[in-house]
């Protein structure tokens, strides 16, 4: 049993070092002008603690079937911003390419945006698509957000100029 257990892990290691490195390399090959614009340097925090996205652990959104809570003993700052991990591995891997696992818009709720506001997204409610992670202020934005997801990313880009200069302003 415990034999199956570290396969598991080293098996799951192995992938989020793959996805991370595959992530990284896209990034790069794409150019700095495409990938700047699916994150913001300032992040949704918890105002007690300073961790974005809830302490949740960014990489697990991509590895695990539900996201994992992050560990304090795998801190890691970045863009001015606490983020944990539930594994040492996960840490790792997220230091190689974080734009690839940080949520969208600063963590700003999809639907809100698409419509031209600016909510909180919940780290609890979210989807991945296209490799990008996106937060929801409500299961509701959600599920609207599963009928119609190109057309709710791209009116999120067309706002989010506009609404990212609003909050440089704050």
């Amino acid at each position: 049993m415990r034999q199956l257990s570290k396969q598991r892990l080293t098996i799951r290691w192995a992938f989020a070092l793959l996805l991370g490195l595959f992530s990284f390399v896209a990034s790069m090959a794409a150019g700095t002008a495409s990938t700047n614009r699916y994150y913001l340097e300032m992040y949704v925090t918890d105002p007690l603690t300073g961790s974005a996205i809830g302490g949740m652990d960014p990489v697990s959104y991509f590895t695990e079937p539900e996201p994992l809570e992050g560990k304090a003993e795998y801190e890691f700052h970045w863009k001015g911003v606490s983020w944990f991990f539930a594994t040492e591995a996960n840490r790792e891997v997220f230091r190689t390419a974080p734009t690839a696992y940080v949520p969208q818009f600063g963590g700003y709720g999809l639907a809100g945006l698409s419509r031209g506001y600016l909510s909180n997204g919940n780290p609890r409610i979210y989807a991945v698509y296209n490799r990008r992670l996106y937060l929801f202020y409500s299961s509701g934005n959600r599920e609207a957000f599963m009928l119609e997801k190109a057309a709710m990313v791209n009116f999120a880009f067309k706002n989010w100029e506009g609404l990212r200069n609003e909050l440089a302003r704050r």
